[in-house]
């Protein structure tokens, strides 16, 4: 993980499917888990919903409140 990883996912928004536009940060723990089944995609983003799906699947989001302000 790269720490600049945890402000993209503040700011980076889901590009397409169901939660499009919604910020990766803010996307339900089942859309993640449905992710981690069926892969991850390639790239960028793939890591980072990776990195989203193991900070809710370790209830984690926490950390990312203090980045949030």
């Amino acid at each position: 993980m790269k720490p600049e990883h945890l402000q993209l996912l503040l700011t980076r928004e889901m590009p397409y499917g169901k939660h499009k536009g919604r910020k990766l940060a803010d996307l339900p723990g089942h859309y993640l888990g449905w992710f981690a089944r069926e892969g991850f995609p390639r790239g960028e983003l793939g890591e980072l919903l990776a990195l989203m799906y193991e900070l809710d699947h370790n209830a984690l989001r926490g950390l990312l409140d203090p980045l949030r302000r």
